[in-house]
């Protein structure tokens, strides 16, 4: 048999379908195969190249001009307003240092995520769920890849999902409950605070976003990016926009995080104490493009060391109340660009899709 036809002959007996529940059955994620001993990752994980062809053209000599700020809290308000403002209309990402949540519970928790992911096979499939929705589940998950079924390529991570406002605390894995306990209520805080400077930024008053109840749920995920044996062939995140409002974003020291900037894409540099603040497609239509949703993506982990990571998305959760550009962002000059819509639609969409790919956006579909 020839090359070409052994190829031809792998091409035809490849069932991605049964690949994907086999995978999804062993309910230990990427770290599984990972403790396996692969030296190849599997066929569901290799994403197509143009993919592949963006992430290798990469031009970091746009950092020596782009970097994503980081705003010191204890500045000035009017400072802080304006370099918020700057940088959500240009990046749609910045990070904040001196934010009043101590850096011993930032290195605590992160660690603690970690653990929970190394934990012993019999202690954490117990966990392991799609839907954290469900009574049963406590709102507490644990997976690999949200859009495992939907998208085209499944991204090397695995994800502990914590629902924040309606969560068990039985529920929580021993191994990082306290921690999570305690963050959770500074990061209502934080949002809040966010939120205020946000609006004055627009020329809003301070609390007109927070009145509108577009923070109201928060959802929680640790990211865990284990070593990948091809991290050529795959990525831990594929570039997409958030479709919440407002995310807080947790990164340890090992980097990988990117946002594209008019083309370019720039690292959001680890700084140790900071926090990452990116703005949501949710919050771009509420400002009528004032804010921009940042576009994101995580390199594949060519570290021997796991990268831990841990996000919290703001939306405003599923009501009647619908969502679209301010009246007072609007104006003949500046006509409304988007529909009024639920974020039950957007969410919705957003899962239909999952995470399609550069250039292909929920917000877009709600684009007039």
């Amino acid at each position: 048999m020839t090359a070409n036809t052994s190829s031809i002959s792998s091409l035809s007996n490849y069932n991605r379908d049964k690949e994907l529940q086999e995978f999804d059955n062993t309910k230990l994620g990427v770290k599984g195969l990972v403790d396996s001993g692969i030296i190849q990752i599997p066929r569901i994980f290799h994403h197509p190249p143009d993919t592949l062809f963006h992430l290798s053209n990469t031009d970091s000599s746009s950092e020596q001009d782009q970097t994503i700020p980081v705003i010191d809290l204890l500045s000035k308000q009017a400072e802080i307003v304006q370099s918020i403002r700057d940088a959500s209309a240009k990046f749609g990402f910045f990070q904040v240092i001196n934010r009043g949540i101590s850096v011993c519970l930032l290195d605590r928790l992160l660690d603690r995520i970690k653990a929970f992911h190394e934990l012993p096979p019999e202690q954490k499939i117990p966990h392991y769920r799609r839907d954290t929705t469900t009574c049963s589940s406590g709102g507490v998950g644990f997976y690999s890849n949200f859009d495992l079924f939907q998208s085209d390529a499944a991204s090397w991570r695995d994800t502990l999902e914590i629902r924040l406002e309606q969560f068990d605390p039985k529920a929580l894995p021993e191994v990082c409950r306290e921690e999570v306990i305690e963050w959770d209520k500074e990061v209502k805080q934080l949002a809040k605070r966010l939120m205020r400077l946000l609006s004055e930024g627009l020329g809003l008053s301070r609390n007109r976003l927070l009145q509108m109840s577009c923070i109201e749920r928060r959802l929680m995920v640790g990211q865990y990016y284990p070593h990948c044996p091809e991290p050529n062939k795959t990525v831990g995140i594929t570039a997409h926009t958030d479709l919440e409002t407002l995310t807080i974003l947790l990164q340890d020291q090992c980097g990988g995080l990117q946002v594209n900037c008019h083309g370019k894409w720039i690292d959001v540099k680890p700084v140790h104490g900071a926090l990452v603040i990116s703005i949501g497609d949710t919050l771009q239509m509420i400002c009528n493009d004032e804010y921009k949703s940042g576009e994101h993506r995580v390199f594949a982990n060519c570290l021997s060391e796991p990268r831990v990571s841990v996000a919290v998305f703001f939306d405003p959760g599923i009501s009647g109340i619908e969502y679209g550009p301010l009246p007072e962002l609007v104006s003949q000059e500046k006509p409304a660009l988007y529909q009024q819509v639920k974020f039950s639609d957007v969410l919705n969409k957003g899962l239909d899709t999952g995470l399609e790919g550069e250039g292909k956006y929920t917000i877009n579909y709600f684009r007039l």
